[in-house]
């Protein structure tokens, strides 16, 4: 078949004309063949089996009966009327009931005539009835394309109410299947086809659509699950390659004095061995002649700012600049503080750089960076201005990356001729699945130790019933001279709602904690940024005891002697969200812990969330169960919702396929990374296809 047939159209196809195409355009996005093809069905109702009006049992599955029609009636009923007829075969007599559409059922339906009926059936009055039931005369049925199971396919309100239903879906697929003979070219190799027992591509296609049993339904979505996966695989692992071998990055060869005195004389405590292992990976990129693209994960205090600060030492022996660009200002002022001092009296010199900077700060931060006096640039988003102008940057660090979108990182790129280096470091655990599909084109670094001395953070969950109990306990830390935090929701669309449960909340603990024993600082969003700083200034030295906040209080804010954290609500918060708000304890040496309230009211997945909380404090076993809980798409913000727009696959439950097809696509481009091979010229082609028609890359950051 000519490959491009299935680029033609859709409205050329017999049965769709230009309204029904403008409807699937705009409902589906089905604008070709092959949209069409590749619209697979979400369900199945297994058409395999007739069943005798005798042997119904009262489930709510759908079946389908061969019996006629006997007799018709309108029924008056409280409202209009309903259409009532007797069906029968040799066993027995049901109804068939309408309760709209009854005119056109009326003038169509032939009396004593063979049909085959489908749906639900119901139990009513000691006798079964089945209303608006799908009907074919069984003459039809007999001649039909033998579907056993009858495909159901996604839609729309829009579409069913402008006559597009399942049946016209199906019967435009029958006729696409006759239009292309059901031959559709291969786009695997042989030697993975053999090596995998895969069906062919036409076999797949045509049991998915019209599959014969549930046998061969299981092997046609595991081929093309399978093949989806490969291709964004072979895009994310072919765009790395380009970038290893195209895209030459600094050398950093010297491993020189700052970067020794360091390690020998300012590390505050030996390095873990996650650490020593992730220096040793970021150590072999910088040294290899390719510029460095790499993800930095670990969870809250896993010790990422040595890393990083230790990395920027190797830049700046080798003569280079290093800059961090975090997404808040408090973030950004604490990397500054915190690598002020590891960096004692080395002969570093750093600046910050954020919106609050006066400008005559500013100038001489841009001519010391110009002329190459300032080794390290710490910032938010006012890095990136292009007055900002460095002498050689060979580092460039950015924090908590999903905050900044891929046209500020490219922004980053054009500061040389030559690329900096990037690190792009995450305490958001980003699971081992989602990572390998987003980000496929970076190399990984994983820190999954804590340092030693850090205690794991005790968490329980409480009823609002236990309030008195926890309030007690409260008082007994701060007796031994510790911080709390109590954290409200934030729910955007609720906010006065929020304001009221935040200040009802707040008045409870004025009320059980009153002045002069007890100091509360209150943060939340409708406060004037200098207020929110100031009292969170005043919580930072210890002035107040409880920090009552929504969750505002952002991810980084480094409060050693804060041991508690009560969470109010908890089952409104995600479970991403609550791990995070977690690490804002435990970062001192003494014993931390983490109170989750809730009413007794949970639905099922709120119960998820507090069990897994409660068992684990591992950030990537919480970001899996979160990621089963939600979905790839919400898990990646709404910034990259859709994440990957995939038309079979499911990255969650497809987990041990998407390995599958990670390591044929890997192994592939090792033996012939030009696709050369006479094998893989079908792969090559599809390939090529594929970029044309529709670019993975644009959802990947």
């Amino acid at each position: 078949m000519n490959p491009n047939f299935l680029q033609t159209p859709i409205a050329y196809l017999k049965g769709v004309g230009p309204n029904r195409a403008a409807s699937l355009q705009s409902e589906l996005g089905i604008s070709t063949y092959q949209d069409l093809i590749n619209l697979f069905p979400n369900r199945y109702l297994d058409k395999t089996q007739y069943y005798k009006i005798n042997q119904l049992q009262r489930s709510n599955a759908d079946i389908q009966i061969v019996g006629k029609v006997v007799h018709l009636k309108s029924v008056e009923q409280k409202k209009g009327k309903r259409l009532v007829a007797s069906f029968v075969d040799e066993t027995g007599e049901m109804e068939l009931i309408w309760f709209r559409g009854q005119k056109w059922i009326k003038e169509n339906i032939k009396l004593n005539t063979p049909y085959v009926i489908f749906g639900k059936t119901n139990w009513y009055n000691g006798k079964f009835s089945m209303p608006h039931p799908e009907m074919e005369l069984l003459t039809v049925h007999e001649q039909g394309l033998k579907i056993a199971m009858q495909p159901i396919y996604p839609s729309t309100e829009k579409l069913s109410a402008k006559g597009i239903t399942n049946r016209v879906t199906n019967k435009l697929m029958q006729q696409l299947f006759l239009e292309t003979k059901g031959q559709f070219l291969e786009t695997l190799s042989k030697d993975i086809i053999t090596e995998l027992h895969l069906l062919s591509k036409s076999e797949s296609l045509f049991n998915i659509h019209f599959p014969k049993n549930q046998e061969l339904l299981a092997k046609a979505q595991f081929r093309l699950k399978f093949e989806e996966l490969f291709y964004i695989q072979m895009q994310l692992i072919t765009k790395k390659l380009i970038r290893k071998r195209k895209i030459k990055g600094f050398n950093f060869d010297q491993v020189g004095e700052l970067f020794n005195t360091f390690y020998k004389e300012n590390l505050p405590f030996e390095l873990t061995n996650a650490q020593k292992r992730v220096l040793k990976e970021i150590r072999a990129d910088l040294g290899s002649n390719a510029q460095m693209s790499r993800l930095l994960q670990g969870d809250v205090g896993s010790g990422k700012t040595i890393v990083a600060l230790m990395t920027m030492l190797l830049a700046i022996d080798n003569g280079f600049q290093a800059t961090i660009i975090a997404p808040t200002e408090i973030l950004a002022n604490q990397h500054f503080n915190g690598i002020k001092e590891l960096l004692g009296n080395l002969n570093v010199t750093v600046a910050l750089l954020t919106g609050s900077v006066k400008k005559s700060a500013r100038k001489i931060i841009h001519e010391q960076l110009e002329n190459g006096e300032l080794h390290i640039l710490i910032g938010t988003h006012a890095v990136l201005e292009d007055k900002v102008q460095f002498h050689n940057l060979g580092l460039a660090i950015i924090d908590e990356q999903h905050r900044f979108g891929v046209a500020q990182r490219s922004k980053l790129w054009h500061k040389n001729e030559t690329p900096p280096h990037i690190l792009v470091m995450t305490a958001t655990p980003i699971p081992r699945t989602l990572a390998m599909s987003l980000y496929g084109d970076l190399d990984i670094s994983v820190i999954d130790e804590l340092p030693p001395g850090r205690k794991v953070i005790k968490t329980v969950h409480r009823y609002d019933a236990n309030r008195l109990k926890v309030f007690g306990f409260i008082k007994d830390e701060i007796k031994k001279g510790r911080q709390i935090y109590v954290v409200y929701p934030l729910i955007q669309e609720s906010e006065a709602l929020d304001y009221k449960d935040l200040m009802d909340g707040y008045e409870s603990i004025v009320r059980d904690f009153p002045l002069p024993d007890y100091q509360i600082s209150i943060l939340h969003g409708k406060m004037k940024p200098a207020d929110k700083d100031y009292e969170m200034a005043r919580f930072v030295k210890g002035e107040t005891q409880i920090m009552v906040a929504t969750t505002v209080i952002e991810v980084g804010v480094n409060v050693p002697n804060a041991s508690v954290m009560i969470i109010e609500s908890a089952e409104r918060f995600g479970l991403s969200q609550l791990h995070q708000l977690r690490g804002r304890v435990g970062r001192g040496a003494d014993q931390s812990f983490c109170v989750l309230m809730t009413s007794h009211k949970l639905s099922s997945d709120a119960k998820t969330r507090l069990e897994t909380m409660v068992r684990t404090n591992d950030g990537f076993e919480i970001a899996e169960v979160d990621l089963k809980l939600r979905g790839p798409g919400d898990l990646m913000g709404t910034q990259q919702s859709g994440v990957l727009n995939l038309k079979i696959a499911d990255i969650v439950r497809d987990n041990d396929i998407l390995k599958t097809a990670r390591f044929q696509a890997l192994k592939l481009l090792k033996e012939d990374p030009t696709m050369e091979k006479e094998d893989h010229q079908v792969i090559r082609y599809a390939y090529a296809q594929l970029v044309k028609h529709k670019n993975i890359w644009t959802y990947i950051s």
